[in-house]
């Protein structure tokens, strides 16, 4: 799902919308480009590209492996049987049933899609038609101002879109620390045409010039009229209509299928990792539990007992965290420091015209121990896997100050935050209290 429907075709586009964001910032630096001429059908057809490559890498690595391929869709029997179904089978589909000693659901979710803002018209999408690049529309509303809502608004503004973003709550990218957020807003609000927070989408209709949206939020107007809109606020977990209820899968009132940190579910032969086993719904979240759920199956002694599952979004400038954050420890009333490093002062980061980034580092102020790590700038994907490793290995903040980080580089920036815990970092001066 992610191969075909989520992440890699996002990141392909996102990729297009950065390359033209930085040939327009590039006036800053004395290099003038001429506005971009988007040739749709070449950029769908390089984004099938890639998710084709991807997806037949797949396949061959299964085959040489001796994995048996079976294209169908599949239900529960019972606890060791599925029936398969296949897109050909007409209204009276033959048998077809599958053993098995043990099976590992993996269903993954589907786009969320409140009934209010249901409405029949193929010019309102989902973030699955949105990638389909259908058409750049003149006016696009975001409806939900989360991760998936922002990337794809960004991808649609640097094509071209005028992009106007809803969000009910007071804050985009809601549960995420606010000192991340703020330098995206800011650049969001520069490329999109408008952010409305504390804002409800009332009623959407169907008009022969546009979707009509009444909103009801301060500062957004009353009614306002779009060429498509974006409904993303959310996704549900793929566990109904599977046959869970034939075995003895556990499903929580959210949709979610109950799990053991082996990924067992309440059928022992029954396993169940990534979006459907329950949040957070993200891709290597889900190759981590895979690999957990096939080593039980083998007889090992395995557990899913990660502690620092890394997020990323990949906004411009990205945001990326790890393990505790400072909301978090906030809510739990724990006692943290939080040490952070500005990238105005980082050499990298300057060279690259993007100085409003910022590393820190959550830390125990007893041990010093390296408890969590966030990161906004161009390229945080790309940095908190050290984070990651630091938190995993139980790193104290002077394993990350001592360690050598080459210049000029934004991983330096990591390093410095480590050195700001101690008050000693080298492109940053903070006088002693």
């Amino acid at each position: 799902m992610c191969l075909h429907r989520g992440c890699i075709p996002s990141k392909a586009l996102l990729h297009v919308a950065k390359l033209i964001n930085e040939a327009g910032d590039a006036k800053a630096w004395g290099v003038k480009f001429a506005k971009p001429k988007i040739d749709l059908d070449a950029l769908r057809e390089w984004k099938t590209g890639v998710v084709d490559r991807l997806a037949n890498g797949v396949v061959e690595l299964g085959r040489r492996r001796g994995v048996e391929y079976i294209q169908a869709r599949a239900a529960f029997v019972d606890s060791r049987t599925l029936q398969l179904f296949r897109a050909d089978d007409g209204p009276e589909p033959p048998a077809r049933f599958l053993q098995y000693e043990n099976a590992i659901l993996c269903t993954g979710s589907q786009p969320a899609w409140p009934g209010a803002l249901k409405l029949d018209d193929e010019r309102v999408m989902d973030s699955t038609s949105a990638l389909q690049l259908e058409d750049v529309p003149g006016k696009l509303l975001v409806i939900g101002g989360g991760y998936i809502g922002l990337e794809l608004g960004t991808v649609y503004a640097a094509l071209g879109s005028e992009v106007t973003v809803v969000e009910l709550t007071g804050g985009l990218l809601p549960g995420v620390d606010r000192d991340l957020i703020r330098p995206v807003q800011t650049r969001l609000a520069q490329s999109f045409k408008a952010i409305h927070l504390n804002t409800r989408v009332e009623r959407m209709e169907s008009r022969e010039n546009g979707i009509v949206v009444r909103l009801r939020g301060e500062g957004a107007p009353e009614e306002a009229t779009f060429d498509r809109a974006l409904v993303s606020v959310g996704r549900w977990p793929n566990s109904q209509g599977i046959g869970l209820d034939a075995t003895r899968v556990e499903v929580d009132s959210r949709g979610f299928v109950a799990i053991d940190r082996q990924r067992r579910t309440r059928d022992p032969r029954i396993f169940a990792i990534g979006d459907v086993a329950g949040e957070p719904m993200l891709a290597h979240k889900a190759s981590r539990e895979g690999k957990v759920a096939v080593e039980v199956i083998g007889g090992a002694n395995a557990e899913f007992d990660n502690v620092a599952i890394p997020a990323v979004v990949f906004t411009d400038p990205e945001i990326a965290w790890c393990g505790l954050t400072e909301t978090q420890a906030q809510a739990e009333k724990r006692t943290i420091r939080v040490a952070r490093f500005p990238w105005a002062a980082s050499g990298r980061a300057i060279t690259l015209g993007r100085p409003e980034g910022m590393t820190k580092l959550v830390i125990d102020p007893e041990t010093q121990r390296v408890l969590g790590m966030g990161v906004v700038g161009t390229g945080a994907g790309e940095l908190i896997a050290e984070g990651v490793l630091a938190v995993e290995m139980a790193a104290v903040a002077a394993d990350v100050a001592d360690s050598i980080h080459p210049h000029p580089t934004l991983t330096e920036t990591v390093q410095e935050a480590a050195e700001s815990f101690f008050g000693l970092a080298t492109h940053l001066y903070r006088p002693k209290k």
